[in-house]
C-alpha cells in the first residue's frame, strides 16, 4: 500500500502518484470518477460504477484504517508532516503483511554471511 497527500482532486496532481508507484501496462480498476478520465491515455483504466463503495470494499477498509490510526495516534497532524504519517502507517502495514518471510529472509541472511566469533563480539 502506498498514500501520498495530495493539494486538490485534479488529473495533474494524480498523475504523479501513477506515474511514481504505477506501471503504465498495469490494469486499473476505479469508479467513474471524471478525474481519472485524462489518465487513460497514459494507463490502462477501466471505470466501474462504485456501488456506494460495495464494490471497492478493500479501498474503504483501508481508508477507514488510515483514518482511525491518524485519529487515535496523533493528537493533531501537521499538513507539513502528513506525508510522513502516511509513510509509517505503509511501512507498518506492509511490514505486517510480510512477516513470514521476513523471518525466513533473517535466517537466510544469517545462514549465508561470514562467521562472527564471540570474541569479535566482546570488547576488550
Amino acid at each position: 500500500m502506498y498514500i501520498n497527500a495530495i493539494d486538490n482532486y485534479s488529473s495533474a496532481e494524480l498523475i504523479n502518484i501513477f506515474a511514481s508507484h504505477i506501471s503504465p501496462e498495469a490494469e486499473i480498476t476505479t469508479d467513474k470518477w471524471r478525474v481519472y478520465i485524462p489518465l487513460k491515455n497514459d494507463f490502462n483504466i477501466t471505470q466501474i460504477e462504485s456501488n456506494s463503495g460495495l464494490n471497492f470494499k478493500k479501498l474503504h477498509t483501508m481508508i477507514h484504517q488510515v483514518k482511525s490510526w491518524i485519529r487515535t495516534t496523533c493528537s493533531w497532524v501537521s499538513k507539513n508532516h502528513i506525508n510522513r504519517y502516511f509513510n509509517e502507517f505503509c511501512c507498518r502495514l506492509n511490514r505486517s503483511q510480510s512477516k513470514n518471510s521476513i523471518f525466513n529472509n533473517l535466517i537466510k541472511r544469517m545462514i549465508l554471511g561470514d562467521k562472527i566469533y564471540h570474541k569479535n563480539l566482546v570488547c576488550s
